[in-house]
């Protein structure tokens, strides 16, 4: 879902921007096109909040075309009408609450006669119905050829083929919108014994529904309690009778009643594809399906995976964001023409010491605060959006889960837990706050305490990989530290933390080459997300160390930490890294970057400060997010436990490599 998109008029509770305003929701699987048709039909504008009462979130954007003012609503993945998991309860919500005057249904055209079951669902639901059949590009490619205008004739709603990526279709998508009337659409029947059962309880309904009758005895007789709760507010006296018949109905049926239904649905979607679709005698194989395969086996996937790694993170953004681009930037830009400029327009035109302080000293918040923001994290950050937007828009991720779903498990993740994890790499804060997807409590405290613990974000890592390439070894007793400290703590947390790991399931969307206007997008939209985040942070950092300055706080504060630092094994002036570390990691990092300029750390030194520093308390910006996220007492609970095992850590760290001698 778009989590980094711009906000846009919308108020907050979701309502239309205009009184003419009519609501369009899209449906459908995860990884099936929805948010790039979200994109498309509204631009980079939108608003995304949690859905009342949820941590789901639902992201909502205004469009005008045909004629039309339209608002949005990008639902979460459902599989079923029937919902199971939080996210497909609140997409079932949006549909009987807001009552959306159109509602798409976008499925992936290469898993026709899976997803159909879902649209059969809809249409049985009296909902207003357009079908969008996507990723039709790949399904050709494939060799499968699908009769829109049969399809649309059988179900008796309109239907689209596209490939939103491509922005094939998005023209007929929009006329569709603007020009749907409601109509009478397909019937579907079953068994004679099961439309008896619908009919006998369809019939006691007499209250007003979003929902036809039809397809609420359905639900009723799944056991769905929430449409169980909504028909006994609306039966009134009715409700006993109508409860029994179903009690009485199910318990009848109680051993098939589920698979019968299911075989019925099948059989359905297969009548409706007669004709329909298409498959060639001998399929063809296409170079994504070749790269897709690789990816997912562990003989293949892992090689590629340390393949991604070395040339994107490692040589993308770290050598040349954090080595290239930081070294012109900071080194050139800023050092040796930006800042003495500045220095001397301010000299020159404020006469108090102190406020020259405040803004061009030491801790200045242009010559510190803005070179650390601009000069040394925002090329870093602006590479790894790149490279993640890339890996994103390619259909990788879904692999990459599959991938490490069998090891995840070990921790009491799933492979789902992979995304805030890659994305901990760009920013822990967003990550932290995408770890309310996974599906239950232990797995979003177990992926915080992971998140908070071992994965660097960016510009830390980029930092830190610049730091580290200077010094033979460091880089990999670096690496090294993380990786087992990380195994280490989720195999314990998996231990510790009572529950069960949950099933993993994710629909795969294509594997292709990254479309470049939707990499551009993307990597914008982030960048602009982040970079509006950090500058506020920074200078308001630079701030409070030029009043620890003034007041000796600061002074006091590091003297404070000098006993720590020596545990440890660094020099007293390491204190003020971690220092910096706590109003951002990547401020810490950067911290680093000028302890290592002035040569006040040796090799040993260096690589004991840099895992300690990557492990230490989570910044201030990701402690609010923890604390947000899974309440003060655990996120407390969870900062006390990440600096406990940093310092750990770097003493044993500190003593190894003094025994060793292995740097």
């Amino acid at each position: 879902m778009g989590l980094f998109e711009r906000k846009c008029s919308l108020p907050a509770d979701g309502t239309p921007a205009g009184a003419g305003t009519r609501k369009v929701a899209l449906v459908g699987n995860p990884n099936v096109g929805k948010s790039v048709l979200f994109n498309a039909l509204t631009g980079a504008y939108v608003a995304v909040s949690n859905y009342p009462g949820t941590s789901v979130e639902v992201s909502r954007g205004s469009a005008a075309f045909e004629g039309g003012s339209w608002e949005i609503i990008d639902t979460p993945g459902m599989y079923s009408i029937l919902p199971i998991t939080e996210e497909e309860r609140v997409a079932r919500e949006i549909l009987l609450t807001e009552r959306p005057d159109v509602v798409l249904h976008v499925l992936d055209a290469r898993n026709l006669e899976r997803m159909l079951v879902m649209t059969l669902q809809l249409v049985e639901a009296g909902l207003p119905v357009i079908l969008v059949v996507n990723i039709m590009d790949e399904a050709e490619r494939m060799g499968l050829e699908i009769d829109i205008p049969l399809l649309a004739e059988k179900l008796g709603i309109p239907v689209i083929g596209a490939a939103t990526a491509k922005k094939r279709g998005l023209p007929e998508i929009r006329k569709a919108i603007a020009s749907y009337e409601a109509a009478r659409h397909a019937s579907f029947g079953y068994s004679r014994r099961l439309e008896g059962d619908i009919a006998e309880i369809a019939g006691q309904l007499s209250g007003e529904y979003t929902l036809a009758k039809k397809s609420l005895a359905l639900l009723l007789l799944q056991r769905d309690e929430e449409i169980a709760a909504l028909v006994a507010g609306k039966e009134g006296e009715r409700a006993s009778s109508i409860a029994e018949k179903v009690r009485e109905k199910t318990f009848e049926r109680r051993e098939s009643f589920h698979l019968d239904l299911s075989l019925e649905r099948k059989g359905i979607v297969k009548g409706l594809l007669a004709g329909v679709l298409r498959t060639p005698e001998k399929r063809r194989v296409t170079a994504g399906e070749r790269l897709s395969s690789w990816a997912v086996h562990p003989l293949t996937g892992v090689p590629l995976l340390l393949a991604v790694l070395y040339y994107g993170l490692y040589q993308f953004v770290g050598v040349f964001g954090a080595g290239t681009l930081v070294d012109f930037l900071e080194g050139t830009l800023f050092e040796e023409y930006f800042n003495p400029w500045i220095i001397g327009v301010v000299n020159g035109i404020v006469p108090w010491e102190i406020i020259r302080e405040l803004i061009v000293g030491e801790y200045g918040v242009i010559t510190l605060g803005l070179r650390y923001a601009v000069g040394i994290i925002l090329p870093i950050v602006a590479t790894f959006f790149l490279f993640f937007s890339m890996l994103e828009d390619s259909g990788y991720f879904p692999r990459l889960a599959l991938l490490v779903d069998r090891i995840f498990k070990k921790f009491g993740l799933t492979g789902r837990a992979v995304i805030p994890m890659v994305l901990g790499f760009g920013c822990d804060t967003m990550a932290t706050m995408v770890t309310r997807t996974l599906e239950t409590t232990r797995e979003r405290i177990i992926a915080t305490v992971l998140l908070a613990l071992a994965i660097p974000c960016s510009a830390q890592l980029g930092v830190i990989m610049a730091l580290l390439s200077k010094a033979p070894g460091a880089l990999l007793v670096w690496s090294a530290c993380l990786l087992l400290i990380f195994l280490v703590v989720g195999l314990l947390s998996a231990k510790v933390m009572p529950g069960e790991t949950p099933m993993f399931y994710m629909e795969l969307p294509p594997m292709r080459l990254p479309q470049l206007s939707n990499v551009i997008t993307k990597t914008y939209t982030r960048m602009q997300w982040y970079f509006m985040e950090i500058l506020p942070l920074f200078i308001l950092a630079s701030v409070l160390l030029w009043l620890g300055k003034i007041t000796n706080f600061f002074d006091k504060l590091v003297n404070w930490m000098e006993p720590v630092m020596a545990f440890i094994g660094l020099p007293r002036d390491a204190a003020v890294a971690f220092i910096f570390g706590f109003f951002r990691r990547d401020y810490g990092a950067a911290g680093l970057y000028d302890l290592q300029a002035k040569g006040l750390m040796d090799p040993r030194q260096l690589v004991v400060a840099a895992v300690t520093l990557t492990l230490f308390v989570p910044c201030v910006a990701q402690f609010l997010m923890m604390k947000k996220e899974r309440g003060i007492k655990t996120a407390g609970l969870i900062a006390l436990f990440v600096s406990v095992v940093a310092v750990g850590s770097g003493w044993a760290l500190n003593r190894f490599i003094l025994f060793t001698g292995i740097l």
